[in-house]
């Protein structure tokens, strides 16, 4: 696990190349308290800080299909 100030950023395995994913940097939730997401194509754009706790509850979320797909 890393400390670092530096996003390192990482698309889903479910992504397919279609365009439409949003990549995320988990890296710096243990010690920042937060997940980026941004969209994977325009990687110099905006970038949606997330909670960590959010982003826990979401994914969990989707795993057992509360919000499905």
């Amino acid at each position: 696990m890393t400390t670092s100030a530096r996003p390192r950023w990482r698309k889903s395995s479910y992504s397919n190349n279609g365009g439409d994913c949003v990549e995320v940097a988990t890296n710096l939730a243990a010690f920042h308290g937060v997940v980026p997401v941004r969209d994977s194509k325009r990687a110099g754009g905006p970038v949606l800080t997330v909670p960590a706790t959010s982003y826990v509850a979401f994914v969990s979320g989707l795993k057992v299909g509360e919000w499905p797909l």
